[in-house]
């Protein structure tokens, strides 16, 4: 059986033994991400352009793409968002390993690859028990895209779905005013 640090020691062998991958420990499991293909990197590369068109640095945020979140839900879990929104002062919340107290995120996104299940189902919970006020999923597995919001008692209420066609709006608890393109969230950018 293995003991808890060791947990993490595998976790940060597996990072450098697989470059380009993204490894995680969610519910005291390790979790191993393929590198994204195109279409996922351009949804980020878009994401960092509305939040800067908006004003988000102006406003005392900072938008960054796979940055470490410390979960609460076991002794060595964290997530890394394909997309977070922060405290500017996140800095100074730095748990360990780069990876950052859940207070200081205001919204984490995920763009759903191969393993589209940790998005949808298990960092569901694990992000609502971290209390992370806003979590999007671009969910290319059922072309849709899910806005959770105002998690309590560690669990999100159910979700609100976007479609095709439609915008997204990002809730005012994040700082800005935005409406987030479901087409560009699930494609990529255009």
């Amino acid at each position: 059986m293995m003991h808890e640090s060791s947990l993490a020691d595998a976790a940060d062998h597996l990072w450098e033994e697989l470059p380009g991958h993204r490894v995680e420990i969610l519910n005291g499991s390790i979790v191993v991400t393929p590198p994204p293909d195109g279409p996922h990197q351009e949804s980020l590369t878009w994401l960092v352009e509305e939040f800067a068109r908006v004003g988000a640095r102006q406003a005392g945020l900072r938008y960054l793409g796979g940055i470490g979140l410390w979960l609460p839900t076991g002794p060595d879990d964290y997530a890394v968002p394909d997309f977070s929104v922060v405290d500017d002062v996140y800095r100074d919340a730095v748990v360990e390993k780069n990876c950052y107290s859940p207070h200081v995120f205001r919204l984490v996104l995920e763009v759903t690859s191969t393993n589209w299940s940790n998005d949808t189902a298990i960092k569901v919970g694990t992000y609502a028990r971290a209390g992370i006020p806003v979590y999007v999923i671009a969910d290319r597995h059922h072309d849709e895209v899910l806005l959770y919001t105002d998690p309590a008692d560690g669990k999100y209420p159910d979700p609100q779905r976007f479609r095709r066609g439609q915008d997204v709006p990002v809730p005012e608890s994040v700082g800005v005013t935005l409406d987030l393109s479901v087409d560009t969230l699930l494609d990529g950018d255009d």
